[in-house]
């Protein structure tokens, strides 16, 4: 296993121009709410720690890891937000159902983070059990909150850096 023994969400400031103007939506599912919710306290402090202002942090909830990409939707396609991390946690089960949800969920979320070109960060658990998911929601392998929070902005600062002026590189 890649995360034997390491806490992977170390705590990084992105170096935004403007963080106080930077609008992040949140998505949470209401499914596995114990272990979703210690994701967005993950996420959440990572966000207010880069100097992203409470009222500019959007939380809204959908009933499952199913709806997540819809949510997201609609926060980007009433352009409310400059990116969005999507929170769920799929625990496997005794069927299929543990696939399909992982496999539309994962698509879709792709799908609309290309769609509207904003950031759409992935802090979705699909694990074997219970315990990996405690394990990654601020237990011993780290909050994966924190990571996707770092990646959302991350990327928007990427856009950022890529919309400045630069020399044509002349092709």
């Amino acid at each position: 296993m890649a995360t034997a023994n390491k806490n992977l969400s170390n705590l990084e400031l992105v170096p935004l121009s403007e963080p106080s103007k930077i609008k992040i939506g949140v998505v949470v599912s209401e499914w596995n709410e114990t272990i979703t919710n210690n994701l967005l306290q993950g996420a959440v402090s990572a966000l207010r720690e880069n100097k992203i202002v409470e009222k500019n942090i959007i939380v809204h909830r959908v009933p499952g890891t199913f709806e997540l990409p819809l949510g997201a939707q609609y926060l980007l396609e009433n352009n409310l937000v400059h990116g969005v991390i999507t929170i769920g946690c799929v625990i496997q089960g005794e069927t299929k159902h543990f696939d399909f949800v992982c496999q539309g969920a994962t698509q879709g979320i792709v799908q609309v983070g290309l769609r509207y070109n904003k950031p759409v960060s992935f802090c979705v658990l699909t694990d074997e059990n219970e315990q990996q998911s405690i394990d990654r929601s601020g237990g011993k392998y780290g909050n994966k909150g924190i990571e996707c929070a770092i990646s959302c902005l991350k990327m928007i600062q990427l856009k950022e850096e890529i919309k400045k002026p630069s020399t044509n590189i002349g092709f």
